[in-house]
């Protein structure tokens, strides 16, 4: 039996069907036996109304037989019942039952028994009210400072609190700012009753401040006699707690000391003093059912009972856990009670009707272990074991931090390209491309592939297939990919990952990059002789046929200099090879297009010599860098960035006008009396199209934005192309470059492509291609990034990046290489721009 666990000492369970709340147990010596002894008394939602007198159970009897003294059916549900002195010129103790509008206080005596059935006990009406409104709860106490004697005060549904004087009622009061009822407790070092508001905040209200104030018998008596009978009603202090309180309890201690006011919150529990000062706060970790606080042995400390919906018990000296609990149930209404045989126990109700009686405490274990065969133990088995468990170990060690090699891609290929199943566009037919990945795999794993491929273009995946060969299979994924788009991509890289799980149960994932063809998104055409763009690459090497590095396209014997390419969305490209110089030529209608034919000239003319045996090839780019091209493409970019951010502005302005114009409607529709709409209608209707003609053309200006990001990226990648080329940077510089130039994959409403490149750039000027180690001091600015009103101080960071890349600017993110060359210490001037800025 685990040791946190409360020991059930007596239970019942109650009737099924029946429901109890917090107000539904109560403890005390109700039958007035005088020996100090407390019965329990529970009352259900069923109007069902139970006395108890636990004992410990015996052998061969019930848990509950003989220990029911009382069970009786009311005609009303019995919302909280208590015990105390409610009866004048007695000193007995009385039970009061609260119900939806009567209160009633009964006498509860027992008659000895003559026969083996033992005592019989009665319940004998005393007195009752009758309420005029529906009780929510009740507290009761010495209200005045009487002494002998208790009062009781009812809270009603709708916020009044009636006083009633044994059998006599007092007065009513009406609580201010009130919404819905909250807990009510009384105080009786302070004779104050204190309360939790709709509005969340602890409030209390003095007795003597509540019997003077303004009569509330009903509310137009309230507002009819206003100013003329008695005070206004106002709180002796108010606490804002935050949340919504569940219970308020007031522990009983001596009439010098200071009294803790105990408030338990949805997620917190508070203590107060009567004076409304916090005097510590504690954080619940679960959520709270019910709660009693008690006085403790130490002096200055206050012990407290709380359960929670996890079915525990939890005993807290002020904020210190001392004991935890397991319960069968959820407690909602805790009590101690002393009984004959054991003093102090825990009486909880739980909402289904599980009524125990526990004590928390250990039970002594009589386990004794048996004794085993002594043997003599041989050390070298022993050691030879070990040593074999430890390889084990150190194996399963090894590889846990990487995949097994069966779970790598083994390979991706990507076949010739197909028609597409979609119309044609610009009078060429789509093509299409199917790739296929293969890989080694655990048999019956689940297995979700996911595809990331530039736009335009669009990925259809086809259905997983295994093929099992024993312990291991091989699958294959396999998808189509085909342009979806009127423009080009700015790159045809793309890559694939596979989510999968392992027998054991461990996430594994495999991704995959692949190159697609040049060919899905041109076909071969007629060379053109002029053209507007021109970009001249020059090898160390004598021109080849361009039949020969592009095998896959058809050209005249004639021209086997010339080749043409037809975008399948963009303009027809043509690509030369000089026959008397070492140089080759793209040239095209629009700059953009030229970047996918020039990055695959450069590849392929690399992959030409390389099989040929040659070893110290190189192309290089004698410039000029085309900036006024690039920078009209940025430009245009930019324009509809602003363009959207407009359209943006006026959606936002015509939706508040829609709104306006239905609230008015609405106003006039719910009018009693018929009035005329004042073309409101007409107004109403002519809005919402103008809204819908936003819509659509915002719509349109975000499809024309995403295009224009697609033709930058293009630009971007030709020009970081024709720098690498220029200057001969490395593989490194050129990445750096790249994530410069490209640190972002799509424009957002938040950063776009501008602002970061400004500040990628400006990074690069003041560190590694800074004129003087004094510029390298100058620390960056720490504003968040914000769209520019304009391009030119992007121009001409871009143009100053160019200009130091030329003058033997080295990049490199190592603060060692951070030092300026002799060359870029010189006096630098822009030859597009203009005078270089300070970055």
């Amino acid at each position: 039996m685990s040791l946190f666990k409360a020991r059930d000492w007596w239970s019942a369970v109650l009737a099924e069907g029946e429901e109890f709340d917090q107000g539904c147990l109560c403890v005390g010596d109700v039958d007035n036996t005088g020996s100090g002894y407390d019965k329990v008394v529970v009352g259900s939602y069923m109007g069902m109304l139970r006395v108890f007198a636990p004992h410990a159970s015996h052998p061969g009897e019930g848990p509950a037989a003989g220990a029911q003294l009382l069970e009786v059916q009311m005609q009303d549900p019995i919302i909280q019942v208590e015990v105390g002195k409610f009866v004048s010129c007695s000193e007995l103790l009385h039970l009061a039952v609260l119900h939806p509008r009567k209160l009633s206080v009964y006498a509860m005596s027992g008659v000895a028994g003559n026969v083996e059935h033992g005592d019989q006990y009665q319940l004998r009406l005393v007195y009752e009210h009758n309420l005029q409104r529906t009780a929510c709860n009740m507290t009761f106490g010495p209200f005045g400072g009487v002494t002998g004697h208790h009062f009781i005060c009812v809270q009603s549904m709708d916020g009044v609190l009636t006083f009633f004087e044994q059998d006599s009622y007092a007065f009513g009061r009406f609580l201010p700012a009130f919404l819905l009822p909250g807990p009510l407790c009384y105080c009786a070092r302070t004779d104050a009753f204190i309360t939790v508001s709709s509005t969340r905040q602890v409030e209390c209200y003095r007795y003597e401040t509540l019997a003077v104030a303004m009569d509330a018998d009903t509310r137009q008596d309230l507002e009819q006699r206003g100013k003329s009978s008695g005070k206004r009603l106002t709180a002796d202090w108010t606490l804002v707690l935050g949340e919504q309180a569940l219970d308020i309890c007031v522990p009983s201690t001596s009439p010098s000391a200071t009294s803790s006011i105990f408030v338990l919150g949805e997620r917190n529990l508070f203590c107060l003093l009567d004076n409304g000062q916090i005097r510590f706060m504690k954080k619940l970790e679960y959520s709270p059912s019910c709660f009693l606080p008690y006085a403790s042995v130490a002096e200055g400390v206050t012990n407290l009972l709380l359960g929670n919906h996890n079915n525990m018990l939890l005993v807290y000296q002020d904020t210190t856990l001392k004991w935890a609990a397991q319960l069968n149930s959820t407690p909602v209404a805790v009590r101690v009670a002393n009984f004959p045989e054991l003093k102090g126990l825990v009486v909880t109700l739980s909402a289904k009707g599980h009524l125990l009686c526990s004590y928390m405490g250990t039970d002594p274990s009589f386990f004794t272990a048996p004794k085993v065969d002594a043997r003599e133990v041989n050390y070298e088995e022993v050691d030879a074991e070990m040593k074999a468990l430890q390889k084990v170990i150190r194996r399963a060690t090894k590889n846990q931090g990487r995949a097994p090699a069966m779970d790598r891609m083994s390979s991706c290929q990507s076949f010739s390209p197909q028609q597409a199943l979609i119309p044609e566009m610009n009078g060429i037919a789509v093509p299409s491309v199917t790739v296929k990945c293969q890989m080694p795999i655990v048999p019956l794993c689940p297995v979700l592939p996911t595809d990331f491929h530039p736009v335009p273009l669009t990925c259809v995946v086809f259905p997983v297939l295994f093929v099992s060969t024993g312990s291991v299979s091989q699958l294959t994924v396999a998808f189509s990919v085909f342009l979806n788009g009127h423009y080009t991509p700015a790159d045809l890289t793309g890559h694939i990952a596979v989510t999968y799980s392992s027998p054991t149960g461990v996430p594994r994932v495999i991704q995959c990059k692949f190159a697609l063809p040049l060919l899905l998104v041109c076909c071969p055409s007629q060379a053109s002789k002029n053209a507007k763009y021109k970009i001249t690459v020059d090898t160390n090497q004598p021109p080849v046929s361009l039949s020969e590095v592009f095998p896959g396209t058809r050209s005249n014997a004639s021209q086997s200099h010339a080749l043409g390419f037809q975008l399948v969305a963009g303009a027809r490209l043509t690509a030369l090879a000089s026959r008397s110089s070492q140089r080759y030529r793209i040239q095209s209608e629009t700059f953009e297009d030229i970047w996918l034919v020039a990055k695959e000239l450069v590849q392929r003319l690399n992959q030409h010599f390389t099989k040929l045996g040659v070893k110290d090839f190189h192309s290089s780019f004698s410039g000029p860098i085309p900036l006024p091209e690039y920078f009209d493409i940025m430009d245009h970019h930019f324009e509809l960035r602003l363009t959207a951010g407009r359209y943006e502005d006026l959606l936002s302005e015509r939706a508040v006008q829609f709104r306006a114009v239905q609230r008015r409607l609405l106003t006039r529709f719910k009018d009693k009396t018929p009035a005329p709409l004042h073309n409101l209608d007409t107004l109403m209707e002519g809005t919402y199209r103008q809204v819908m003609a936003l819509a659509d053309t915002a719509e349109a200006n975000r499809a024309a934005l995403v295009e224009a990001f697609s033709r930058l990226r293009s630009s971007t990648h030709l020009l970081i192309l024709l720098l690498s080329l220029w200057q001969g940077l490395g593989t490194e510089q050129t990445a750096i470059l790249d994530a410069t130039l490209l640190p972002v994959l799509q424009d957002t409403p938040q950063l776009g492509w501008e602002e970061s490149v400004d500040a990628a750039v400006s990074h690069l000027l003041r560190t590694c291609l800074s004129r003087s180690p004094k510029d390298q001091a100058i620390a960056l600015s720490t504003t968040q990034l914000s769209m520019p009103k304009d391009t030119s101080r992007l121009k001409k960071h871009i143009a100053l990046l160019c200009d130091r890349i030329g003058k033997g600017g080295r990049l490199s993110l190592s603060s060692e290489a951070n030092t300026p060359t002799p060359v870029m210490m010189q006096a630098t001037v822009t030859p597009v721009l203009g005078n270089e800025p300070r970055p």
